[in-house]
């Protein structure tokens, strides 16, 4: 997620399981906001993140200056919230689902990269949220099961800096009653979300393919 934005598998990391988003892309001119905005249609289920057990990621292979080997640029964040709604036939309510992630609460292991990303790559201060916006998830239908897992692709609409751009998020999801839990990601290139590839004197190089993962805890909400 230069990085941030921001991943639902035990989602693989592999390049060839990471789903890609697609080609178009618009600004958003609805403000950002942290709560899931009501429903226009009643939904005949909806699940909500639990207080524990959620986490988001964002993954860019780098070379720092004096290191003979590139690694994997990591940074978390346990700060989402939000819920995702379905109708009588299990279709996504789009207008009853988002995610939000604080975009200044990424932590890696270096103090200067945060400050990198928080400020000048996020601008988080002027937008203070990572939004995802489900619009539809394939693998599973209504009843869903009470046990068990399966591979779950889901396509959603990620705000990043008031830029809105389509994605596609696959993974697993493990089934127990009134709860799902999982991971899935998604992958992008800087320019796909009008991000700017970073440019530092520590840096030697940047990938240009920011990998987003998600591991989410849901709760049936009553």
């Amino acid at each position: 997620m230069a990085v941030a934005t921001l991943a639902i598998s035990a989602c693989s990391h592999d390049e060839q399981n990471t789903a890609f988003a697609s080609s178009s892309t618009t600004r958003n001119t609805v403000g950002v906001q942290d709560t899931t905005p009501a429903a226009s249609q009643s939904a005949a289920l909806r699940y909500t993140l639990a207080p524990t057990g959620n986490e988001a990621r964002y993954r860019v292979r780098e070379q720092l200056v004096g290191h003979d080997l590139p690694n994997d640029a990591i940074g978390e964040t346990k700060l989402l919230a939000g819920s995702i709604a379905f109708d009588s036939k299990g279709k996504v309510i789009p207008q009853a689902s988002r995610f939000t992630v604080a975009a200044g609460s990424f932590v890696s292991d270096k103090d200067r990269r945060d400050g990198f990303v928080r400020g000048r790559l996020l601008e988080a201060d002027q937008y203070p949220t990572i939004v995802l916006v489900p619009t539809e998830v394939r693998g599973v239908s209504l009843p869903l099961p009470k046990s068990g897992s399966a591979p779950i692709e889901m396509t959603a609409d990620l705000i990043v800096r008031g830029v809105s751009r389509p994605t596609v998020w696959k993974g697993t999801a493990q089934f127990e009653p009134g709860r799902i839990v999982g991971s899935a990601g998604t992958a992008f290139t800087f320019a796909d979300i009008q991000l700017d590839q970073p440019r530092v004197p520590v840096l030697l190089s940047v990938a240009d393919t920011i990998r987003l993962e998600i591991d989410f805890n849901l709760v049936q909400q009553q």
